[in-house]
């Protein structure tokens, strides 16, 4: 069915095959810059410009109504841009040199040919389904589509779900299983990676938000692999490369495949399913342009390749898009690979590189983990932020933050975003003038907090060993102090900040020492206090015990 209510004379014509994120926005920006454009939208689903980011939120019913995942629907669309509209029409194929394609109407069976001056491939991509026995039966699901969280959402509401497994630990994953558990569904996660959330965060931050969904209810089992669902007419049990997951209901969030298979034979560059473009999200066809989960954009950092399915890259990328359709010349710059999630008991941002990629990327590089407060310690509510800041030793280059915490995490990720855009340094965002109220902040924002401390160990003035390092026994020939306000490890001597006046009585001037306490701060505290009295060779343990829980283990 086809929605249009423009009236205008035409001029370039200019089709979009897809219409969801990207192809809503490239066609409502392109309208408005240029109204004579004719423009019109294919679109295989009977809905546009849906919130796909919000389907699990619709599962656990803090979305309530399913029109309010959809954003705009055909008609209204049509109405309020002047596009033309054309739903449940799926493209089976492009002709270049005739400039058109071909498409069949998903209700009639019948077949179209649609000619265009300038293309948009605006397809996304679908959900991935493993090869593997099961997936017909009853409560498997995916989420991609507001039908598909409509239908899991009746599936726990007519109490056939009592426990579900999650296959896949990716933000959507989460996000799905974190809404199952608040409607008291026993969820297990599965991944093959050796975390959740695998390239998002480093795998120590991730080894700590996986103890934290534990802490919540959801068991996370990684390193597991899918091998199969079995069920006589509906899901019984999740079968694992490491035993069979009693279950009512599996959901799939494998990740996505961009719906690219009907352009095989047209000569458009791709790699691994996606469309390579250039500056101006054109493919190597210049009057064919690319946006949104089918394609692929750049780093912003390394200018390398990077795929970027997100809402995001897909609404700003697309604004440029319909610029540069409109006739203007705007490059898009690049992603940081930027994400933010909402999870049981925590909340997990990233933007930038990550430690490895940086190295990768031929970065000599330094991190630092700080546990500090989200807002003024005695303020209601005040909780901590635990971030991992990765910089360019030679340049002092901030290059990536990872951030968790109860509180906003995207503040202190969205203030990154701005640093890493304009290559700002430590130097550059150590005197700030951040937001500062008790109910919002700290007096010096823990943004700018965890920037002092990387300076700190930058100079050297901070020795310390990082969390990863700890873990991978690089500390073992340390003897631990605790340098907390009470002492909390077992076995280990406890040395009071405010009481060392000179050489500690017991610790020895040249002795390995690993100084622990609560966060990080107090040791850091008592390190330059022993330095200054003669002790050679302490280390600081970043993050403290919040962070490290690891060093309890022994006392169990």
């Amino acid at each position: 069915m086809c929605y249009h209510f423009d009236k205008g004379e035409n001029n370039v014509k200019v089709l979009i095959i897809g219409g969801v994120a990207a192809g809503t926005k490239i066609a409502a920006k392109l309208k408005r810059e240029d109204r004579s454009a004719e423009v019109t939208i294919l679109t295989k689903g009977k809905d546009i410009s849906y919130a796909g980011c919000g389907l699990p939120y619709y599962v656990g019913e803090v979305i309530k109504n399913r029109e309010e995942l959809v954003v705009n629907t055909p008609e209204a669309f049509s109405g309020l841009t002047g596009v033309k509209v054309c739903t449940q029409t799926e493209v089976t194929k492009v002709n270049r040199e005739a400039k058109s394609v071909q498409a069949v109407n998903e209700v009639s069976g019948e077949t179209a040919e649609y000619t265009y001056d300038k293309l948009v491939i605006a397809v996304g991509a679908a959900p991935f389904r493993p090869d593997c026995e099961g997936l017909d039966l009853k409560n498997v699901f995916v989420m991609r589509t507001p039908d598909d969280a409509v239908a899991l959402r009746e599936a726990v509401e007519d109490g056939s779900v009592k426990r579900a497994v999650v296959v896949g630990g990716g933000f959507i994953g989460l996000e799905v299983a974190e809404n199952l558990n608040a409607r008291g569904v026993k969820v297990s996660v599965i991944d093959f990676a050796p975390h959740i959330l695998p390239g998002f965060l480093d795998p120590e931050v991730s080894a700590y938000v996986e103890d934290k969904l534990a802490d919540n209810g959801i068991m996370c089992f990684t390193g597991v692999a899918l091998e199969g669902i079995l069920g006589t007419d509906r899901v019984e049990k999740v079968k694992t490369s490491r035993r069979a997951m009693k279950a009512d209901a599996c959901i799939l969030a494998m990740g996505i495949r961009p719906n690219t298979a009907f352009l095989k034979d047209t000569g458009i560059e791709m790699f691994k399913g996606t469309i390579l473009t250039n500056q101006y999200l054109q493919t190597n066809d210049p009057d064919i342009y690319a946006v949104g989960d089918c394609a692929m954009v750049t780093n912003r950092v390394t200018g390398a390749p990077q795929w970027s399915p997100m809402g995001s890259t897909a609404n700003i990328a697309g604004r440029i898009a319909a610029m540069n359709l409109a006739g203007r010349e705007v490059s898009y710059p690049g992603v940081l690979g930027t994400g933010v999630a909402k999870l049981p008991g925590i909340n997990v941002g990233r933007t930038g590189l990550n430690e490895q990629p940086a190295k990768d990327a031929g970065y000599d590089v330094e991190t630092v983990v700080t546990v500090v407060d989200d807002k003024a310690h005695y303020y209601p509510g005040a909780s901590a932020f635990i971030i991992k800041m990765i910089a360019d030793k030679a340049s002092h280059r901030l290059l990536g933050v990872q951030v968790l915490g109860t509180g906003a995490v995207d503040k202190v990720v969205d203030i990154a975003v701005t640093a890493i855009s304009m290559k700002a340094t430590m130097e550059d965002l150590q005197s700030m003038d951040f937001a500062y109220a008790p109910p919002f902040s700290t007096a010096i924002h823990p943004f700018q907090h965890t920037v002092n401390v990387m300076l700190n160990k930058l100079s050297g003035n901070l020795e310390s060993f990082t969390p990863a390092a700890f873990a991978a026994g690089e500390a073992d020939a340390y003897r631990i102090v605790d340098a907390a306000i009470n002492p909390t490890i077992k076995g280990a001597p406890f040395v009071d900040l405010t009481a060392v006046e000179g050489p500690v009585e017991g610790l020895g001037q040249d002795e390995k020492l690993l100084l622990v306490c609560a966060k990080g701060k107090r040791a850091y505290m008592l390190q330059n206090r022993l330095k200054y009295y003669g002790y050679t060779d302490t280390k600081v343990l970043e993050g403290g015990v919040t962070f490290n829980t690891s060093i309890y283990e022994d006392e169990e």
